[in-house]
Order: C-alpha cells, then structure tokens, then sequence
C-alpha cells in the first residue's frame, strides 16, 4: 500500500510538474485552477491509453480541484482559462454542485450564462429541452479550450433526435482532441450510436479506429460488447476479413474471448455460418494448453454443425467439454443441442413405417420421412424436420384410419418434445437478450 502511494505521488508530482515549472512544492492555493486541470485532463487521458494505476489518481485530482475552486476567490475566474477549467471540471466527472456555487458567486459575469445554464439542464437530465442550443453552442466554441467537450456533450443530446447530426458533434470532438479521453469516448458512442441506427459501414470503421488506438481503456470491455453485437446482429452485411482485420490489433488470449462471445452468440441466434468462422478462428490462436479455449471453440463449433451433415462429429465436439468448463447458460445450449441431434440421428419407429399408404413404394415413404433427418444446407433447421416428420406420419395414420394407439403415442411424443424445447429455448433466448 505504501508503495502504491508513492507511485500514485509521484504520478502527481510529475504531472503538475510538467505544466507548472518552477513551483515546486507549492500549496495548491497558490496553482492557478486551469494549471490544476491540465494535471486532470493528462491523468484522464493516462487511464484510456492504459495506465489504469492512475486511476485512483484520477478520483484524487477530482477532489482536490473541487475544494481549489470552492476556496478560490472571485477575482480568480477573471482569466477565462480557469473559468474554461470549471466548464471542463464539470463536464470531466466533476461535481456539477461546485458549479452552481461558481455561477451564484460570478458578479462580475465571467460565466457565460447560456453554457451554464445548458450543462445544468444536461447534468440534470433534461438536455433534450435544450439540445438546438446546446448545439448551437458547441459550434460557436467549436474552436475554444470547452470546444471538444461542450461538442461531445452536445452529441450525447444529439444521438436521440438526430443520429448523423450527432455523428458529426462526435467527429469533431475527437478530431480536436486526438488522443485524449474526448476522443476515446467519442469514438466509443459513435460506434453505438451507428451500430442502433443500422449504419453498419460506419460503425464498423468507428470500431477499427477504436481497435488501433484504445484496445487498454477500462472501457474496452464496452467496445468488445459493442462490437460483438455488431457482427452477429449485421453479420451479413460485414465480411468475415474485416472481423479478423479489426481483432487483429488485439493479443491472442483478447482475440480468443471475443471470438468465443460471437460464436456463442451466434450459435443462440442460429447464425451458425458464423459461429463455424469464429470458432475456427479462437480455436487457431496459439495457447499454452492451460485454459479451455479449445474445447469452448470446438463446442460452439459443434453446436453450429449439427443442423449440418456433420451432425455425428458435431455430438463428439458436444460431448468433449467436461462438465465442470460450462456455465449454466452454456449448459442449457448443450442439452439443446444434443436433444435436437438425438431426435436428427434417431431411427424412426418400424410400426410408423407401416401405416404408409399401401399405394406409395416403401422408399418414397422412408425418403419423405426421412430416416435420419439431416437437411442439406439452408433448409429447415432439425427441430422444424423432426416436426415435420411426426406431421407427415400423423396425416398417414388418419388416411388409412390408424389406431388409437398409434395416435396416443404420437401425441406423448409431440408433447415431450415440444414441451422440452420450450424449455430451452426460454433459457437461451434470455441468454440472447
């Protein structure tokens, strides 16, 4: 812990060291506000190209530039670089209440009363009452020190009413503040906000820039969700190079997580071309042996396969993962998909056979019920097959006035199954959502 403090001092010392020279140890009531901001903006910008020790560095800054304001005098905000510092401090995670104090204490009217009064309603959750001038705002101070952060707040307004509008306030904010934690978060809503508004080519290269310069953000992790979304949801509209162009500024074990989340997705969503392709890919990563990536990849791969011929190889894959290396949504998709192979591989029951009608060869009769159930490519999907079957047999059993038992049997068989896969599916259409 001691040394964790020493780190975290040092971080501190360095930074205000690099933009005020010559003040050594000086109390903090002597920093000018703006100096103090500059600190903030360069750990904040630290923590998104991956320095997450400087994070709570970042919570410390927060805090000590929220008293420097409140016990800075009024002649302080006189130079429009600190009065710009508290509009970023408040825009940059700060306490919006430190503003309300500045604003009740500016006689001399330093403060621009429309940006206050726009962040107000914004930081209180009512942006959409202002969003024409917030926008109207952001571009009259497009070319100021608050020009990049009153754009991205302008756009967070924005991507409700107006996507591409808002799409050009993100543009810009990260256009003039490249590198930083502006365009780390402007990147990463661009690529949410084109994503649900069906933009695929834009997103997609929202998500490639993200991948070449944020991949160590803590917020990394919302992108790789975004970008699973992205490809499973639009997959036919994104090619599988472009999927392997983008991970590829990952390391392996990275590329070998979000490869398994899009087969995993995939596969629920019965995409299942393209759960095969990132199952083949997690599984071509070099690994040292000592996880389970290989087996997860191989068993999402043989989920996928068995609505293919390769249904046989598809239940060895299945059946290869231990127990213990799935969790309970994994385990549901499991039983499903062996329940859906058992019923594909099953051999149908002779006495159904004979209660075709006597005026259609044998083999005509074995082919439209199929015996095994497998479908080539691009047909119904087993479960709809194994349906299908009990349908056909049903309809042969009433033309040629089949038994009671024949039907009770029928029924029993229908209403297990069914009532099996409704099961499952419910699990796994939670797990979907």
């Amino acid at each position: 812990m001691a040394r964790a403090k020493h780190r975290y001092s040092l971080t501190l010392t360095l930074a205000l060291g690099v933009f005020t020279p010559g003040l050594g140890h000086a109390d903090d009531k002597d920093l000018a506000p703006y100096k103090m901001l500059r600190s903030l903006e360069f750990v904040q910008d630290s923590v998104v190209l991956g320095d997450h020790s400087a994070e709570e560095m970042q919570r410390f800054m927060l805090s000590t530039i929220d008293d420097r304001f409140r016990a800075a005098d009024k002649s302080v905000f006189d130079d429009v670089r600190n009065v710009d510092a508290a509009l970023i401090y408040t825009m940059s995670g700060g306490n919006p209440a430190t503003l309300e104090f500045l604003m009740a204490r500016d006689v001399n009217g330093n403060f621009d009363n429309r940006v206050a009064d726009v962040l107000r309603k914004y930081l209180n959750g009512k942006g959409l009452l202002v969003v024409k001038t917030l926008a109207d705002t952001a571009k009259e101070y497009r070319d100021k020190k608050i020009g990049p952060y009153l754009s991205l707040v302008a756009a967070n307004v924005m991507s409700a009413k107006d996507p591409k509008a808002a799409l050009k306030l993100y543009d810009w904010a990260r256009l003039t503040s490249p590198g930083t934690i502006v365009e780390e978060a402007a990147l990463r809503r661009s690529m949410a906000l084109a994503t649900e508004a069906k933009m695929v080519p834009e997103s997609l290269a929202y998500a490639q820039r993200y991948a070449r310069r944020f991949l160590h953000s803590p917020y990394a992790s919302q992108f790789a969700d975004l970008f699973v979304a992205l490809v499973v949801d639009h997959n036919t509209d994104i090619k599988p190079q472009d999927i392997v162009d983008t991970l590829a500024f990952m390391d392996g074990p990275r590329q070998r997580e979000v490869y398994l989340r899009i087969a995993r997705r995939a596969t629920i969503a019965g995409k299942n071309d393209l759960a095969r392709m990132a199952s083949a890919q997690a599984a071509a990563i070099p690994s040292d042996g000592s996880d389970s990536f290989n087996q997860l990849a191989n068993f999402y791969g043989g989920v996928a396969n068995v609505s293919t011929p390769k249904v046989d190889d598809a239940v060895h894959d299945i059946n290869q993962i231990p127990e213990g290396e799935l969790n309970p949504q994994d385990r549901a998709l499991r039983d499903a998909a062996k329940l859906v192979a058992d019923e594909v591989t099953r051999l149908p029951d002779p006495q159904s056979l004979t209660q075709a009608s006597p005026t259609k060869p044998e083999s005509q009769e074995i082919q439209h019920n199929g015996a095994a159930g497998v479908e080539t490519p691009g047909t119904k999907s087993p479960a709809a097959a194994v349906v299908d079957q009990g349908v056909a047999t049903q309809v042969a059993q009433t033309r040629e006035g089949g038994g009671q038992d024949a039907d009770s049997s029928f029924n029993t068989f229908v209403t297990t199954s069914q009532s099996k896969l409704d099961a499952l599916d419910g699990l796994l259409k939670q797990e979907g959502h």
